[in-house]
């Protein structure tokens, strides 16, 4: 088997018997099969916390935590990629400096992919999402569960801040106290939701997205979200009203501290309940279900932090499976369990 130099001047000779056409497609299907290489081994990997609970009521018994629902990645490698393509997306990964061709080819300079930090959401679906709240879409407020149409557009409001402090605030994100969304809930919630945050059986720091401290940076500011909640209504025990279900995705850009090259995006599906109802003359905004799937992110950790699975973090401890899902779909089937995702 030839190694080394010998491999180098065979791979030459090959590719200049070739036509310039045919040496542009061969580049453009070997840098792809290079970005799969590159992640051979990391078929996969398991995401990220998405745990949830349901809050209860004062009074009431609290019902017990849901399972863990996760997202993870897979990283796809391409079917069919022939040996000579194979072959040629090694050497791209390993000697890049052997596809480069001694001149410019017409129409197509050669160039090695880099990471756009300054459009870190470019060529992916988020590109075309909203910037930030204006992203978390409500239905138009009616009369409906025995509330007036201006009790429900007022409950209607609180829900977006509620999900703006849950997924947009930059302390909450970053991992600092959540304090934003905890002063938002209703007065027989806050206490529970504060007490637990850092609880060993279930943390309610699921409710709210925040990466671990100290492991990202954000590349921009910019959080992009889209989805829809409905409207319906509910009847439990003595109370009725509106039940406002939640369904939605916010995507960060985000990269390891001091190393912006390593930015990747990060995507919460976050779905959930809001219910909203009279008490003792009083509009109440109820959080009766808040969570989120998370990718790429770890499954193995159990604190109710994000935990971001970078190319170069050490591998999971949990096996994810399932088939690889979409992270932007909204209406995909969830799953209780640590599952894979295509690259976000």
């Amino acid at each position: 088997m030839p190694h080394g130099d010998d491999l180098d001047q065979r791979f030459n000779e090959l590719v200049s018997q070739m036509d310039a056409g045919e040496q542009r497609r061969m580049r453009s299907s070997a840098k792809k099969g290079a970005r799969s290489a590159s992640n051979e081994g990391k078929e996969h990997l398991p995401g990220g916390p998405g745990r949830r609970r349901d809050a209860g009521r004062p009074g009431w018994e609290t019902p017990p935590p849901r399972p863990r629902r996760r997202a993870g990645r897979a990283w796809l490698a391409g079917a069919g990629i022939s040996i000579v393509l194979a072959a040629a997306a090694v050497l791209v990964t390993m000697r890049p400096d052997l596809f480069r061709p001694s001149g410019p080819l017409p129409g197509d300079p050669f160039e090695l992919e880099t990471v756009d930090v300054a459009h870190p959401f470019a060529g992916s679906p988020a590109e075309k999402y909203a910037d930030g709240i204006a992203g978390f879409t409500l239905p138009e407020a009616k009369a409906l569960g025995g509330l007036t149409k201006k009790d429900v557009a007022a409950g209607l409001e609180r829900t977006r801040e509620l999900l703006a402090a849950a997924y947009l605030d930059k302390k909450t994100v970053l991992g600092g106290k959540p304090e934003a969304f905890a002063k938002l809930l209703h007065r027989d919630q806050r206490g529970w939701f504060r007490k637990n945050l850092a609880d060993k059986e279930y943390a309610t720091r699921y409710m709210v997205h925040s990466f671990a401290p100290g492991s990202v940076e954000l590349t921009t500011d910019v959080i992009k979200v889209n989805g829809r909640a409905t409207l319906g209504t509910f009847k439990e025990k003595n109370l009725r009203g509106v039940s406002v279900k939640l369904n939605y995705l916010a995507v960060y850009a985000v990269h390891r501290p001091g190393r912006a090259l390593t930015m990747m995006r990060v995507v919460a599906h976050e779905t959930g309940e809001i219910q909203l109802f009279r008490q003792d003359g009083r509009l109440v905004t109820w959080v009766e279900d808040l969570g989120a799937s998370v990718t790429p992110a770890r499954c193995d950790t159990e604190d109710g932090f994000v935990h971001p699975f970078f190319d170069d973090s050490p591998p999971d401890k949990v096996k994810a499976t399932g088939k690889p899902q979409d992270p932007y779909a909204l209406d995909q089937p969830q799953s209780d369990d640590c599952t894979t995702t295509e690259a976000t």
